[in-house]
């Protein structure tokens, strides 16, 4: 993920790409408890490389993210070492019961737009 840029150029120059309206980021965000999620039409960083790469490629933050709650963050472990290790079983199965309804909050970014997802399944999350 923290290379998301060098990823993303091929297509770039492949199709024409859109940031604000043709894509979709998804994202692990440990600022977000295991079992939530939320779309965002644009913003920043927030300290991840992933995001800090593409920003720097699209040269723009107004791309759409899907931001997967991996967290919290336990003390003293090592951000990257997290997101990259296997979920315990209860975060895991947190994360796995997600899929249907990021997959609905996926198929109506593409239908209606960015924001009637962020209205419609925003709400039925819960930020630490």
């Amino acid at each position: 993920m923290n290379r998301s840029g060098a990823a993303l150029a091929p297509l770039r120059a492949s199709a024409p790409v859109e940031p604000g309206s043709d894509l979709l980021v998804v994202v692990d965000e440990a600022a977000l408890p295991a079992g939530a999620f939320r779309i965002r039409a644009a913003g920043s960083a927030g300290g991840h490389n992933g995001l800090k790469d593409l920003e720097a490629a699209l040269g723009t933050r107004e791309y759409a993210r899907l931001r997967i709650g991996v967290g919290p963050l336990p003390p003293g472990v090592d951000l990257a070492e997290f997101v990259l290790d296997v979920p315990d079983g209860g975060d895991h199965a947190a994360i796995v019961s997600l899929l249907d309804p990021m997959s609905d909050a996926v198929e109506t970014w593409i239908t209606d737009g960015v924001e009637t997802a962020m209205n419609r399944f925003n709400r039925r999350t819960t930020e630490s």
